[in-house]
This record gives C-alpha cells, structure tokens and sequence, in this order.
C-alpha cells in the first residue's frame, strides 16, 4: 500500500508535476502525493499582491486553505513536505492546523529562497522536524538548517545522454527577470555578442504587473521594454527544444543570493557549459573550468572555458544532484 505525503510548493513551470512524478517512484512503492500551490491563485494580481502584502487579500487565502484543509481532513499523510519560496501565502497558524489535523506526519521544509530574501520563512520554521535551505550563508547562521542544494529532472538528463554536438544557439538564457539577474544577462549578451552572435534570452516576468512596479521600482529595469519580456513561461517542449540546442547556458543569482540556482544544476544535468555570476560554484565537487565560467564584468576568452570542449563528470558527482537523490535525502528513503 503505498504511503501518502501532501507537498505544498509554488506552480513554478512543471517541477511539481515532476516532484509528484518522482514521488510516486520512490522505493518501488512509492508515494500517493497530494500537491497543492502555495498560493490561492497564479493570477498576475494575486502573485504581486502576495510578493507585496500577503494580508491585503486576507479572506482570498483563508477561503483557499479552506479547500485544502478539506482534503488534508480527509486523509492520513506519512509526510508533510513544503517547498517555500516568495510566493508562500500560508500563515503560522494555517501549518499549526494542518499539524492538528496530521500529528502523525513527518514535517519536511525546503528552503529555495534566501532569508535575506524572505525571511518569513523564519518563523514557520519550528512547525518542520527537517529543514534544508540551498543557501550556504542561511545554514551556517542558523544551525536548524541542513544545506541541500536543488537538483535537475529527468528532462535534463535526457538531454545530457543525447550527447548532441551541433547547436543551433551559441548559448541561452531562460529565467525571471529580477533585476541584478537582468542587469548581469544583459552585460553578457552585450559583451559575448562577437564570439556568441546566435542568442537566446527569454525574460520571464509572473504578471504585468509586476514588470511595472520592477521598472519603476529598480534602476536597472528603468532603461528596459516592455518587448523585451514575456508573461507567460516558456512551454516544457520548447524549453526542452531551447536547452537542447544550446551549447552554453547563462545564469545569474538574484541579488543578495548565495545558493546555487536550479538552472546551474539543470545545466549539469544536460551536461552544458554554464556562465554564471555565482563566484560560490567553484566550490562545488562538480565544477570544472572548461565547463564552468564565472563572470566578474567581463570575459577572458584565453581561459579554458572557451578553448576546450565539456568535459563530463564523474558519475557518482553527476547522479548525486538528480531529483531522485534529492528527494531521497529529503523524505530519508
């Protein structure tokens, strides 16, 4: 009989339909998984309301949880697992009652954004048995914290055993446009263009709304168009298309971010060359500098990284940052 575990975790692209997935693997038996988002609605207004005030839409989240607190009455889970990111809209008090209703349960929290970004998550933190943040700085001041770093899917692993050696893109970039990653993004472009002319930059942002409060808000969006973005995230077959593609992937934290984005371990998975402005990959056990390049403000096209084919990683390395692994530390399968 397979066990049950309620996973709470924000509709970003499709890794909750591939965390069920995996869920449902788990150990030959596997999980029977009820997923819900972290919040009421991924309308463009709810998303920025939530980034902005959570309790201005206080009724609009309450009427939600209702409906989750339904199911959660209905069932006996083995796990509790949330996934807490900026768009979580649950309260103290909403994850005391889902404790209520499922004492029995294991408590699991993961962190995959900074505190310093979203340091609400502090406080619901002593309702988890288990926490892991992705942030090496967030686990070396606060010692509830296990530092765990995301994973790549399946998808990406596909892509990686493909072994593809002509491309159409010289390299890629698909990610929200939050203001130092845009900032970053479009300094390499710029700079790379010679070396690099076939581009694909994709800016994601969640709402309209959003774009605007950002480009007045943050001098780096100031100069920006509107053009220039998307508000509707890049289809998985497209995305998969894209990635496939593209010899070289571009990323850049947000600021004040230390942990590793999932687009690094997404590149390793499909087994890319990565730039990244993260000076912290280099202390990972799968950076190499033929693969890996760190971007200060500028290029050195002598180093290795633009003189040298990718150069695969031990498996063991490899396969450690799959979602599976991931998901076995985690849950302790």
């Amino acid at each position: 009989m397979k066990r049950k575990l309620l996973l709470i975790m924000p509709n970003f692209f499709d890794y909750p339909q591939a965390i069920c997935e995996e869920l449902e693997k788990m150990g030959g038996w596997g999980y029977e998984v009820d997923c819900f988002d972290d919040r009421p609605s991924t309308n463009g207004m709810v998303k920025a309301i939530i980034r902005v005030n959570k309790n201005l839409i206080g009724q609009y989240i309450n009427r939600y949880f209702e409906k989750v607190m339904k199911t959660v009455r209905a069932k006996k889970y083995d796990v509790v697992f949330l996934i807490s990111g900026q768009s979580l809209s649950f309260s103290e008090d909403m994850i005391q009652q889902i404790k209520d209703e499922q004492p029995q349960a294991k408590y699991v929290l993961y962190q995959w954004d900074s505190l310093k970004n979203f340091p609400y998550i502090e406080k619901i933190e002593p309702y988890f048995d288990k926490c892991y943040s992705f942030d090496k700085n967030d686990v070396a001041t606060h010692e509830n914290l296990k530092f765990l770093p995301l994973f790549y899917t399946r998808r990406y692993e596909n892509i990686g055993n493909s072994k593809k050696r002509e491309f159409q893109y010289d390299f890629c970039f698909v990610g929200t446009a939050h203001p130092k990653k845009y900032k970053f993004i479009q300094m390499m472009t710029r700079q790379l263009k010679e070396v690099y002319p076939n581009q694909f930059v994709y800016y994601f942002f969640p709402s309209r709304i959003v774009f605007f409060y950002r480009k007045l808000m943050n001098p780096e969006l100031r100069h920006a168009h509107y053009s220039e973005f998307h508000f509707d995230p890049l289809a998985g077959k497209e995305m998969d298309r894209v990635f496939a593609n593209s010899k070289c992937v571009l990323d850049s934290a947000q600021a004040g971010q230390i942990g590793l984005t999932i687009r690094v371990l997404e590149a390793l998975g499909a087994k890319k060359k990565l730039i990244t402005t993260n000076e912290d990959v280099v202390n990972y056990d799968f950076y190499r500098e033929e693969n890996i390049y760190v971007y200060d403000g500028h290029f050195d096209l002598k180093a290795p990284f633009f003189n040298s084919d990718y150069v695969e990683v031990e498996n063991s390395v490899y396969e450690k940052y799959s979602l599976r692994n991931w998901l076995k530390e985690i849950i302790g399968e």
